[in-house]
């Protein structure tokens, strides 16, 4: 017997950093997946694009860590993957979220899928030392969802164009961001925290305009979220190019996704390919994509 198990990406429309304070966010489950075949085997062992090796907690961290919480199971595993890694669309939770889902069913266990999100973010934030959990809610569930309630929102029905700048991220990047933001918060209080609010803010209003359809307003509140960001210091001139490549292009907003630094823009547009071409023509990678209620799955 082989199992193979697909978990998508996410993206965010709203929220980033605002989200660490308690403020409320949106994020989205994306069709960009990685996927995960497991079958038993006499040893352990694992492949993927960056090598293949045992129970190799240097090269395959996370994957590691979901066979130890497993139960050190003699499986083989190989991946692959549509979502970069580093770039803030959640690949790690993805590979976690496909591997401990896979290995449930190769081995029949018998966990559900709230306790395969759970053990996710466990893993997550173990190997890291820094995680919200997010990334492996909405790669476990799909979907749009709003955080920290958890309430599924609409399917977006319009296109999505996401731009990669290819400076990638890495989890003491995201730490670094994140501690950056809290030192000007607790410099700056009355002049930050109106901002922390405001970007909380957007989620609540998105809400409405996803439930109307009213992407074009959706859009704009992109914009704003991504100058707030830009105020807060977690911008880059590569991430702000391909965000104004992609207004520019028609989007109906463009925005960071993740904490910043580096890795990937997203862009909201119903000319996709003319929004890909802009932001391929201002030097990123353009990956044109689509959202999706569906979280992991087997195949």
């Amino acid at each position: 017997m082989t199992t193979t198990c697909i978990a998508p990406g996410k993206i965010y429309i709203f929220g980033e950093h605002a989200v660490v304070y308690g403020e409320k966010a949106i994020a989205c489950a994306v069709e960009l997946r990685t996927r995960v075949k497991v079958k038993k085997a006499d040893v352990i062992s694992i492949s993927s694009d960056i090598g293949t090796t045992g129970l190799d907690f240097e090269i395959h961290p996370y994957v590691c860590a979901a066979i130890q919480k497993m139960g050190l199971p003699k499986i083989s595993i190989e991946i692959t993957s549509q979502i970069p890694v580093g770039s803030g669309l959640g690949s790690s939770a993805a590979v976690i979220v496909a591997t401990l889902t896979a290995i449930n069913i190769e081995c029949c266990h018998e966990y559900e899928k709230d306790e395969i999100a759970q053990m996710a973010y466990k893993i997550e934030k173990e190997v890291q030392g820094i995680a919200s959990p997010t990334d492996t809610f909405v790669s476990t569930f799909g979907g749009v969802i709003e955080i920290p309630s958890l309430k599924r929102l609409d399917l977006l029905d319009c296109g999505i164009v996401i731009g990669n700048t290819c400076t990638g991220t890495s989890p003491k990047k995201t730490a670094k961001l994140i501690r950056q933001v809290a030192e000007f918060k607790e410099l700056y209080p009355d002049s930050i925290d109106p901002i922390i609010k405001t970007i909380g803010s957007f989620a609540k209003q998105g809400e409405v305009m996803i439930s109307k359809k009213k992407y074009q307003e959706l859009g704009k509140l992109m914009n704003v979220n991504h100058g707030l960001l830009d105020s807060l210091g977690v911008s880059t001139m590569e991430l702000s190019t391909l965000v104004y490549a992609a207004r520019n292009a028609g989007a109906y907003g463009a925005k960071i996704t993740g904490a910043g630094g580096g890795g990937c823009i997203v862009a909201l547009t119903d000319s996709q390919e003319k929004v890909a071409q802009a932001i391929e023509k201002a030097g990123g990678v353009a990956i044109i994509t689509r959202f999706t209620r569906e979280g992991v799955l087997q195949e």
